[in-house]
Order: C-alpha cells, then structure tokens, then sequence
C-alpha cells in the first residue's frame, strides 16, 4: 500500500515581497516566510526599520533585501515588479485605519483608507500577477485583510468597507488567474497586539469590547499569523483559493 504523501510547507528558492513589512504583522509575515525558505523582499515606505529587520534576518541566516516603496505610488509598484524575477509570493500587510463614527467621516479620511487598502492593494496584486504570467509560473498572493471584512463594528464604516472590498476582488482575481495556477486569497486578524493597535488596547471600554467578542481566553499576536501566511504561500495550500483564514479567536463565530 502506497500512502500519501503530505505537501511541504517549504518555500525554497520562491521570491517573495511583503509590502508593509516594517513591523506588527508585516513584518512577523517576512520572519515566517524566511523561515520557510523564501528569499524575501521587504518593502515599506520607511527605510530605517526595513534595513533593521533584514540586517536581523541576515543575521539569523535567511535571505532578505529591503525596498523603499510607497504602494500608493503605482508607478513605484509597476518598476519594483517589472524590474525583476516575478515575486512568486506575495503578502500585502500596508494598511490604514481612520476610525470615526459614520456620521462624522471627512472626504479626506476616507479617500485616505480607500486608496491604500483598495486602490494600492488592487494594483499591487495585479503588478505580480503580471509577473507571473508574463513568465508561466505558478504563484501565491496574499492579502492582510480584517475580521471586519466579514463583519461591522463601531466607528469603523469605512475601514469595513475597505476589507469588504478586498475580499470581494479577491475572489474575483482568484477565478480570474486560476487557470494561471495563481492562487489569491486573504488572512483576517482579529485585533492582534501591535505598535499600531496600542491605542486601541490602551482605551478600557474599546479592550473591553473586543475581550468579549473573542471567545478565546487572550489578545490576538503577531505570531498568531506566522502560521497561516505560510501555509497560504506553501503548496501545503496548493487547492485553496478565492477564500479567507480568518484568524480572530471566533469572533465572526457569533
């Protein structure tokens, strides 16, 4: 009797890019894929805590190079992908929150939220596909969207709008590039504790509320995510597409 084989986890000799790698999860996104094999490209709009991270995972032997890049900058995306091998991997962490209540939200903030976490997310994916098929490879595309692309929550129309719409053209590019062997789909975190969600976590009734809507006994971390993002990018994922993780301690559960 023959058994099966399980599908590595390994990534091995693939380019990967992390967009918005500089810290919190985009940056616990490089450290796994690193870890898995993958040469790494981090990317992000401050250089200092790019060079930082990848002197650090030089260090610990992994093979990482930073980029300079502002994703709303489209021209800069189209260059960072053309310019090179296809990114056969690719994790979009570069997001923005601009909470306020519904009633109270300026034209300014939500064309802020909207061109970065929609308009940038859209190009940069389209950019490494491009790549992709222009060379006939298979590829993984990732995006860090949120729990609340399957839910509301106060003060957060327009942030839920926004991951509403990542997962809506997220299933679209995944029917799209199938028959490409591309496969596309999201991550959604709950609240997970980084420098950004500070704020959020410092505010007793904003830690309340999310406390009672995860049902397991702690905060979300970085770390929650290193597991999943490898997994999406590994051929251990090889028939999942169109879909999301959603890693938010049950709280889409009810």
């Amino acid at each position: 009797m023959q058994l099966p084989q399980s599908p590595s986890f390994r990534l091995d000799g693939r380019r990967a890019l992390v967009a918005g790698a500089s810290s919190g999860i985009g940056l616990g996104c490089a450290v796994a894929l690193a870890e898995a094999g993958a040469r790494v490209t981090l990317a992000a709009r401050r250089i200092e805590p790019l060079q930082e991270a990848v002197e650090a995972l030089r260090a610990a032997g992994f093979a990482a190079e930073a980029a300079q890049l502002d994703v709303t900058d489209l021209s800069a995306v189209s260059d960072l992908c053309n310019t090179a091998d296809p990114f056969e991997i690719l994790v979009n962490s570069a997001g923005l929150a601009r909470h306020s209540p519904a009633t109270e939200t300026s034209e300014e903030d939500f064309d802020a939220v909207a061109d970065l976490n929609i308009k940038a997310a859209y190009f940069l994916a389209q950019s490494v596909a491009k790549g992709l098929i222009a060379a006939g490879k298979p590829g993984s595309i990732i995006q860090i969207s949120s729990q609340m692309a399957h839910v509301g929550g106060i003060d957060r129309a327009v942030y839920a709008a926004t991951k509403h719409a990542v997962e809506g053209m997220t299933k679209s590019m995944a029917i799209e590039w199938g028959p490409h062997n591309i496969r596309v789909n999201t991550i959604c975190p709950t609240f997970i504790r980084t420098p950004l969600t500070a704020v959020t976590f410092n505010n007793p009734q904003r830690l309340k509320w999310i406390e009672e809507k995860i049902k397991l006994p702690r905060i979300g971390e970085v770390e929650d995510i290193m597991g999943p993002v490898t997994f999406l990018a590994s051929d251990a994922a090889g028939m999942i597409t169109g879909t999301s993780i959603l890693v938010d301690g049950g709280w889409t559960a009810g």
